[in-house]
């Protein structure tokens, strides 16, 4: 069941606007509307467990003074306010209380911006960040902050401390960092973290309070390899601005480098990624002498089927086939790309082309089984011809060649068949 998102607001203009902005860019999660204090509550009451987040109005009908707010945050519930105006008093209290943000009803850009921020706390809850900072109520404060913006927060008090983390959690995406820290520094830190991951792979902010004769600290810790710096004390929201900078950026990098290395109709390896990740199998199969078995499939009549019922029953075909290739060797660790149109290639260390051509041999005895539906009236059975060598050869161009020979051989003996 998708997640919910609360939106509150009394103003039939204002939800119309929202109403539309929300059906055009909010992602993932499901709007639920109400008017009033007490329609929230109604709401609430019966989608608690499935409310991921609010979009509230500071002001209703019967809730004057931001009534709605308290409600919300004493329900944990994350809370983006909208608010005619702000002056500094009021900004200070709505972020003292804890609020995500609040968004001052402008234009319809305002209202797009609060439901981009929606959909960046439904991301954020996938996204690690570690703070290492030794003052315990600085990190409980930072990390606060964070958990405010739906983000997973692991912590750490010295440098040490933090390389044990990221060692543990690979995947952590962000990590703060202070300067001042017993053991190993921040710079240290930074240092030491890119001699083997690098800015696209992890955010690293650094903190520190800018003394007088510490004027280039800021720049000390980006030419180290910082991403970014932010001396403390920090605005909250500057604090914020600069993690959804960060990270938006960080995901537009990793969105291009996806591109570039995946197909993008079946999501699979594209040809050159297929490769050089290949070629490091391959030396590794030579350099251990161990068994390496690649393999080359062809769907069969692929053009007839374009042919017959179109280019998107075709691409439906190709999705189809991927989905059923990954899911079958799901648990097996080998190397799998979409070469060519209906061409796919897959390395298989470790296995002998007898053990390989049985194991793919039951992969296709098993999808010819299965049809996908076209339509209420037709559906297809989907088959391949494969061939498969464990001849190593002396690159693995050559060792793809003696499998593209045996792929040959498949098709003339008739298709929908394994020769290795």
């Amino acid at each position: 069941m998708a997640k919910k998102v609360l939106i509150i607001e009394d103003s039939v203009l204002v939800v119309k606007i929202i109403r539309h902005v929300v059906k055009l860019e909010l992602e993932e999660l499901q709007p639920l509307y109400a008017g009033s204090l007490k329609e929230a509550k109604e709401i609430f009451q019966q989608h608690s467990h499935d409310i991921y987040a609010a979009l509230a109005d500071l002001t209703l009908p019967d809730a004057v003074n931001g009534e709605v707010v308290d409600f919300l945050l004493q329900n944990t519930v994350p809370t983006i306010v909208l608010t005619a105006s702000v002056d500094d008093c009021k900004r200070e209290v709505l972020l003292g209380k804890g609020v995500v943000d609040y968004v001052i009803k402008e234009s319809r850009f305002s209202y797009s911006y609060a439901v981009g921020l929606l959909n960046r706390l439904y991301r954020n809850k996938d996204i690690k960040v570690l703070v290492a900072e030794d003052s315990t109520s600085q990190r409980n404060f930072i990390m606060q902050r964070l958990a405010e913006h739906q983000f997973q927060t692991f912590a750490a008090s010295n440098g040490i401390e933090a390389l044990k983390q990221l060692v543990e959690h690979p995947d952590i995406k962000l990590l703060i960092t202070d300067y001042h820290m017993p053991k190993m520094d921040g710079f240290e830190l930074v240092k030491t973290i890119r001699h083997n991951i690098n800015k696209s792979d992890l955010i690293i902010i650094g903190l520190s309070v800018q003394e007088l004769n510490r004027g280039s600290l800021s720049a000390k810790f980006i030419k180290n390899g910082a991403n970014d710096f932010l001396s403390k004390p920090f605005n909250h929201e500057e604090f914020n601005c600069r993690i959804k900078h960060n990270i938006e950026s960080l995901e537009l990098l990793e969105a291009i480098r996806y591109q570039a290395n995946n197909d993008y109709l079946t999501g699979l390896p594209n040809r050159r990624c297929f490769f050089n990740n290949g070629e490091d199998i391959h030396k590794q199969a030579q350099k251990n002498q161990s068994a390496l078995s690649a393999g080359i499939i062809d769907l069969d009549l692929f053009k007839r089927v374009n042919d017959d019922y179109g280019h998107n029953v075709g691409d439906k075909v190709l999705q189809f086939f991927s989905e059923q290739i990954k899911d079958y060797f799901a648990d097996y660790i080998l190397s799998l790309g979409r070469t060519g149109g209906e061409e796919f290639c897959i390395l298989m260390p470790g296995l002998s082309s007898f053990e390989a051509g049985e194991f793919m041999d039951e992969f296709r005895q098993q999808l010819s089984e299965q049809s996908i539906f076209i339509n209420e009236d037709t559906r297809l059975t989907v088959t391949f011809s494969c061939g498969i060598s464990d001849d190593i050869g002396q690159s693995l161009d050559q060792q793809i060649g003696h499998a593209d020979e045996n792929l040959y051989r498949a098709k003339e003996a008739g298709r929908n068949q394994v020769v290795y």
